[in-house]
């Protein structure tokens, strides 16, 4: 089996991984870098390969096979290779839980994501009204950045109080561009080739209602 030795070696899974090998490789510290494989189902980079356009992106190595942390230097094993390393980085990355209702995965990318900072501002959410699912603290800051991509931001929340810190509540309640649908879920995604709409669901009158959005971002990650 091959020997590689470096001063650093890095696993990653997202692009963050690779402005850090960047920077190794500027202070020639000789980073070596792995990409997993289809982990999660998601393809190297992670969620950011879901998302519409990325510029300056750079290209991926071959999978890593097994690690050994039991002592130093560390060692990394592939299929035909060991690298030998004095510092290790590991950059594995989340995975969004899709909510399960009809149309969701119909509309996955075609106006429903999981990534407020890639999508808010494209295209397909520019000046439209938007809609985010959650009540904890990521669903609330979410949904006042939201506000500077679309011209409306409905939060759609299943129950009748908020999880998230008070301080990101009032940020949020006294937007003017912010309303709050309590005590709902979203029952179907609608559209022809792009999301349309939602039907929601009230879960104290079980009223369904419809609600024009093009663009539904959710809030639950793993």
């Amino acid at each position: 089996m091959e020997e590689l030795k470096t001063h650093v070696c890095r696993i990653e899974s997202e692009p963050t991984a690779h402005t850090v090998a960047i920077y190794a490789a500027r202070a020639e510290l000789m980073p070596f870098l792995f990409e997993g494989w289809m982990a999660n189902d998601i393809t190297p980079r992670g969620q950011l390969m879901t998302t519409i356009d990325v510029e300056n992106f750079p290209s991926f190595l071959e999978g890593i096979m097994g690690v050994n942390f039991s002592r130093t230097p560390f060692e990394i094993f592939t299929d035909s290779k060991r690298v030998v390393a004095d510092s290790f980085i590991v950059a594995t990355k989340v995975v969004a839980k899709k909510l399960n209702f009809e149309g969701s995965k119909k509309f996955w990318n075609r106006g429903i994501s999981a990534y407020v900072v890639c999508d808010g501002d494209a295209p397909i959410f520019r000046e439209k009204v938007l809609t985010m699912i959650g009540g904890g603290d990521s669903a609330i800051e979410e949904a006042n950045f939201l506000t500077k991509c679309g011209s409306k931001v409905y939060i759609i929340h299943r129950m009748n109080t908020f999880r998230a810190f008070k301080i990101m509540l009032s940020n949020a309640l006294s937007n003017p561009n912010i309303e709050v649908i309590w005590n709902s879920i979203v029952e179907e995604a609608y559209g022809e080739r792009v999301l349309d709409g939602l039907k929601v669901k009230n879960v104290a009158t079980k009223e369904v209602s419809d609600l024009k959005a093009t663009g539904v971002v959710f809030d639950y990650w793993t």
